[in-house]
């Protein structure tokens, strides 16, 4: 489910800079093939995804996209793709799209859900 401010950033988004658009097209896609109903909204300048809590956010930058997590120091890193050193935080940058496969995005997506499903 999303509002139409989610709408308004993809059209801005899309226009200013079309490729990192569709990299966040791509996410978006993997995070609602993970959790389908899920709800988005737009904060702090990102897409913001929520189940019963909060459970990631996206957001374009000028060279990537940033998915990160707010409780991602309690999220596992098997294959040690997570960044930040921050108390709570941590994200992971794309540069393309193949860097949702290739950093196992849909694997820290879905455990970041079920973590915010427990709390």
């Amino acid at each position: 489910m999303t509002d139409d401010n989610v709408s308004r950033l993809l059209q801005e988004l899309q226009i200013a800079n079309p490729e990192r658009y569709e990299l966040v097209q791509a996410v978006r896609q993997a995070i609602y093939r993970l959790e389908p109903d899920a709800s988005e909204r737009v904060m702090y300048g990102g897409f913001m995804f929520s189940g019963e809590a909060q459970f990631c956010g996206v957001f374009a930058y000028r060279e990537h996209v940033s998915v990160e997590f707010g409780r991602g120091c309690d999220l596992q890193d098997p294959h040690g793709v997570l960044e930040g050193s921050g108390k709570l935080r941590r994200h992971i940058k794309l540069f393309s799209a193949a860097d949702i496969t290739g950093k196992f995005l849909e694997l820290y997506v879905d455990a970041a859900y079920r973590l915010s499903q427990s709390r």
